[in-house]
């Protein structure tokens, strides 16, 4: 699995097996791979965030060049209760409109947060909290210069980054939605995270764990990762 997957980490190994039903501790999985700088521990508002963590959702946006130097923007929607990416899209034009636009799609059916946490770039528009308001939604603007506020959204840009974008050439704007909606499955639905027990945050159907059979491995964006499974 390190061998496959060089941007992983002892922990997402550790949760890979965990699935196949193989319990490893991680200094036993550090003895067997390249040891990498340990990343600093994201900050959050940790008395907001243990009150009203189930309905807080987070807005930010992430600028991407293709090859032709063609400057895209991404736009995402993460929930803070299980890191589940809700919603994202990629445009060459980024306006209000559209913004608002991207929250409307995101909240079908009446699923939608308590609060939304975004900064204050122009982009939201004037009146963006206002609008927020009248669909019964809190709109919490972080303060200027203080991406720590935001802490959830900028560690998802920054997984996008470090284990998407970081590694892939961009061809257009189609490429780039294609791309991020296969990752956002996979992040969804198989990727272990270390503030879940290393577990995707939608979780999995509650069927026996399977710890005999072949391992099997599903390349997701070519191989860049792997999604490990005992064969059926």
């Amino acid at each position: 699995m390190a061998f496959e997957n060089p941007t992983w980490g002892t922990q997402r190994i550790r949760g890979e097996l965990l699935k196949l039903g193989i319990a490893v501790s991680a200094r036993s999985i550090r003895r067997y791979r390249t040891r990498t700088a340990n990343r600093p521990p994201s900050q959050t508002w940790r008395t907001f965030l243990g009150n009203q963590a189930k309905g807080i959702w987070a807005a930010d946006l992430l600028v991407v060049q293709t090859v032709g130097f063609r400057t895209l923007y991404v736009l995402f929607l993460v929930s803070h209760a299980r890191r589940e990416l809700m919603h994202l899209n990629v445009t060459a034009s980024p306006t209000a409109a559209w913004v608002w636009q991207q929250l409307i799609n995101a909240t079908p059916w009446s699923r939608k947060p308590v609060h939304l946490i975004h900064d204050r770039d122009n982009v939201y528009g004037k009146d963006f909290d206002t609008r927020l308001a009248a669909l019964g939604v809190i709109g919490i603007r972080t303060p200027y210069r203080a991406p720590k506020a935001n802490a959830i959204a900028e560690r998802l840009a920054g997984t996008l980054r470090r284990e998407c974008l970081d590694h892939i050439i961009v061809l257009n704007e189609g490429h780039l939605v294609r791309v991020l909606r296969e990752f956002a499955a996979y992040y969804n639905l198989d990727r272990p995270h270390r503030s879940l027990e290393l577990s995707p945050p939608i979780r999995p159907t509650s069927r026996p764990l399977a710890t005999r059979g072949a391992i099997v491995s599903r390349p997701v964006l070519e191989g860049l990762h792997h999604v490990y499974s005992r064969a059926a």
